[in-house]
């Protein structure tokens, strides 16, 4: 009841976020949502909107051109992004794969196949399966960790696996309801950052109601 009961705040606060963004005509739309994944890697979402765009204007909006693109060439497209040397040599690879997948990509894949690629940890896999494929994984990010401590619902040395089940545990397996709650909890999370000693006071009356 607790984490329902946190969702039903948080959404009553912010409203309906409808992640995940996408609009650079990439094809089909949900490898849009996968490069951004890895984009999005160490750095903020506007860099990769930036490395996306740059993608879109090139022209490289499917899996096969990234995949057969020179990688120096691939490193200045997502040069915004930050880490593009790296960053590059993952996506590329990542396109690879997908490129080379036996059926549907995004219907079939696993975690334990994505989790199986270079550059690809458990944030990165599990935001590629609920936004890009609709499977019910919850993504755990830094904001997620964060209101989870400050209200005392965990210590802060659990490991990601556990902090995921946690939420799988006390929800319905319902991917639509899972991303609306990771996109307010980094919502509430950006606005916490943004002002964090007026949040903290607004915040610690809104957890006494919550808990």
């Amino acid at each position: 009841m607790k984490i329902i009961s946190v969702y039903k705040q948080l959404l009553k606060k912010h409203g309906p976020q409808q992640w995940w963004p996408v609009k650079h005509n990439f094809q089909p739309k949900e490898l849009e949502i996968c490069a951004g994944a890895v984009l999005t890697q160490n750095t903020n979402w506007r860099n990769a909107e930036k490395a996306l765009q740059n993608l879109s204007d090139a022209g490289i909006v499917t899996a096969e051109k990234i995949a057969n693109m020179p990688l120096s060439k691939l490193q200045k497209l997502i040069k915004p992004s930050g880490f593009y040397k790296q960053k590059a040599k993952r996506l590329k690879n990542f396109c690879v794969f997908v490129s080379n997948y036996s059926g549907d990509f995004y219907e079939k894949v696993t975690r334990e196949q994505l989790l199986a690629l270079d550059g690809v940890g458990r944030e990165t896999a599990d935001s590629i399966l609920l936004y890009a494929c609709g499977k019910p994984s919850f993504v755990v990010d830094a904001y997620t960790r964060r209101m989870l401590s400050s209200l005392g619902m965990i210590s802060g040395s659990e490991k990601y696996d556990e902090i995921r089940q946690l939420f799988e545990n006390a929800l319905p397996g319902d991917a639509a309801l899972y991303k609306e709650f990771h996109a307010l909890i980094v919502v509430e999370g950006k606005a916490h950052a943004r002002n964090p000693a007026n949040h903290r006071s607004r915040n610690r009356a809104a957890i006494s109601r919550i808990v």
